[in-house]
């Protein structure tokens, strides 16, 4: 059923346009809004009347919209307002007590050394280097006292007059000092290692701000002495090569610091904290050079590179029973005392770093393998042709023109490249090459130099043909100066290879010595053999042998020649030479080994060139080392020429 409409009001009761309102008549709603006042509630709006709808033009459907009841407005509650704010003050006293918590607790020590960084400066005390002496004492490289002159910028008002006035002392660049007191810095370093004097005169002026700290500065008082040897250290005194850089840490001992408080002008507070560990001062390292003998083999050596026109050269002195090194000399060379202006190629040690095919001093070891293995004897007849074919190369006789019957003396008195290839294809490339490594061909000597080279074998099964003639001659095969000398010290020593040594042991500061670990000793080859070997390489430096000149009145005199050619950079022989001369004595007591060899000389063999040098070091040495002739034996019975 349609709802039933009302009759439309008249237009008297209708409120016009901008009429006020007539005050509502209290009716049943206006009670109980009195009653719902009385329960607790605030309105005093009467509930609406229902109203009559007007006629209007819309459907008789269209049922007008219900006006929705406003929602009584109740008075708020003072507890609960109360009860949220102490809980709201509550959180947030809690989140600033934690966080105080965390700062004054837990976070105390991080803040608390953050605010120390600001007070404090940490100035390093640098240990006392240790010093190198010689086998007897005798300093190689020291320190001297110094001075290192410092500024606090910030305690500087005006850096130009102070610049000025500092630069004439300290040596430097007007520029430069000012440069460094105009840093936002409270310490500067102006200058270091300045004379003693020259500080007092800096400190004399009384500059705010300006002061200095006692240091030391690396010296070597023999200038370019032993400097292969030595090495040199860098600006902050760290060791870059030589027995500097080998023995590093003993030598620097551990370095110190010194803490102090500063103000904000980076001023000491005096009564601040201040707390010093003591620096411990590096060992003294005693070396097994003997300063002497180091000094003449390097004259004789540069002497005679200059008069034959050699590039350069070595010379080793090592002591045949302990492997000690007396003297290793080089040249060209330099001086430690200023190495940052010396060439690079200069400040190694081409001794145990530069390698060369030795030539004929290396025929040693293929003599020494045909006698340990019974092959030949000294005496044993060996038939050297002009020339001998190996694969696809010829090799000819340099000393002996023509075919001739030599002893195994002879062979190798005569330094015969035909005769010792003949004996090198009787032993085979397997037993050549094994002795090869017995006398340490091959592998680093043990003497625990910066820089020390192997050398360089290939093993039997990747030499060509043509090497089983050149490896037992000396060609093919590369090996150091020092590796060298350690192959006729192990001959001079009854067989037995002993680790070559630099180093003696090292002396701290109350002037204890603590020796170095013994070398180590490997038995190569028989005492019978090495004795046989002795008696051979004598014949070289008698008559009909190639090393007359390395005789020594008074001594008798065992070694061997050696010219070798040079391999250049692409692998190839460029026409150069290696001249050569090692050997021992007294031969019949052997004490000391030498060892010389002369970069391209004008003249090329070891027996002219490089046995002089030999002469003079060897005759030299065994004055130092006060070694009595032992007098002149008889030129040994063994001929070299074969019935």
């Amino acid at each position: 059923m349609p709802p039933r409409s009302l009759p439309p009001q008249p237009r008297s009761a209708q409120p016009r346009f901008g009429a006020k309102p007539r005050p509502a008549t209290p009716r049943a709603g206006a009670a109980r809004s009195t009653a719902a006042r009385k329960a607790g509630s605030w309105s005093t709006y009467p509930e609406p009347r229902p109203t009559r709808a007007r006629a209007t033009s819309r459907p008789a459907t269209h049922r007008p919209r219900a006006v929705p009841a406003r929602r009584p407005l109740r008075a708020g509650d003072p507890a609960r307002r109360l009860r949220i704010g102490l809980v709201a003050v509550g959180v947030i006293v809690a989140v600033l007590a934690g966080r105080l918590v965390q700062l004054q607790g837990m976070e105390s020590t991080v803040y608390a050394a953050k605010a120390a960084q600001q007070r404090l400066r940490t100035v390093p005390l640098a240990a006392q280097r240790g010093a190198i002496v010689d086998r007897d004492g005798v300093p190689l490289a020291m320190n001297v006292e110094t001075r290192s002159i410092y500024a606090n910028p910030r305690l500087v008002d005006d850096p130009t007059p102070v610049a000025a006035a500092l630069a004439p002392l300290l040596g430097l660049p007007l520029a430069e000092v000012e440069g460094k007191l105009r840093r936002d810095k409270s310490f500067v370093y102006l200058a270091r290692d300045l004379d003693p004097a020259a500080a007092r005169k800096v400190l004399a002026l009384k500059l705010p701000g300006v002061g200095a700290e006692p240091s030391t500065r690396r010296v070597y008082p023999n200038n370019a002495l032993g400097a292969a040897v030595l090495g040199f250290v860098g600006r902050d005194g760290t060791g870059l090569g030589g027995v500097e850089y080998a023995m590093q840490t003993p030598l620097a001992g551990r370095a110190g610091s010194l803490l102090v408080e500063e103000d904000e002008q980076g001023r000491e507070i005096p009564s601040g904290e201040r707390r010093e560990l003591a620096p411990t001062p590096g060992t003294t390292q005693v070396l097994t050079i003997d300063r002497d003998i180091q000094w003449y083999a390097e004259k004789t050596l540069s002497e005679q590179v200059a008069q034959v026109g050699a590039k350069g050269g070595t010379a080793i002195v090592m002591d045949v029973r302990t492997g000690e090194i007396l003297a290793l000399a080089t040249t060209p060379t330099f001086d430690p005392n200023n190495a940052a202006v010396a060439s690079p190629a200069l400040r190694g040690n081409p001794a145990v770093s530069s390698v060369y095919e030795p030539g004929s001093v290396n025929k040693v070891i293929t003599a020494a393998a045909a006698l340990e293995t019974g092959l030949l004897t000294p005496t044993s007849t060996v038939v050297v042709p002009t020339s001998i074919r190996v694969a696809d190369k010829t090799f000819r006789e340099l000393h002996a023109p023509g075919p001739q019957r030599l002893t195994f003396t002879g062979v190798l008195a005569k330094s015969s490249n035909v005769g010792t290839i003949t004996i090198a294809q009787q032993l085979g490339r397997e037993r050549v090459y094994e002795y090869l490594r017995k006398f340490g061909l091959g592998e680093k000597t043990g003497v625990r130099f910066p820089g020390e080279s192997a050398g360089l074998l290939p093993p039997p099964k990747r030499w060509s043909g043509s090497q089983v003639g050149t490896i037992p001659i000396g060609q093919g095969v590369s090996a150091t100066s020092l590796q060298i000398a350690s192959v006729y010290a192990t001959v001079a020593n009854g067989g037995v290879r002993v680790t070559p040594s630099m180093l003696r042991g090292s002396r701290d500061a109350e002037g204890r010595l603590t020796p170095a670990a013994p070398p180590r000793s490997t038995r190569v080859v028989s005492a019978q053999t090495a004795g046989q070997l002795s008696r051979m390489l004598e014949a070289v430096t008698n008559e009909g042998g190639t090393a007359t000149s390395a005789r020594i009145s008074g001594y008798r005199v065992a070694g061997k020649t050696g010219t070798a050619r040079k391999v250049a950079a692409n692998g190839r022989y460029d026409g150069s030479y290696i001249a050569s001369f090692v050997g021992f004595a007294p031969a019949d007591a052997p004490r000391l080994v030498v060892s010389v060899s002369l970069d391209e000389p004008d003249v090329i063999f070891g027996g002219v060139v490089a046995a002089p040098v030999f002469q003079k070091v060897m005759g030299f040495s065994l004055g130092v080392l006060q070694m009595p002739p032992t007098g002149r034996a008889p030129e040994p019975a063994v001929p070299l020429l074969a019935p």
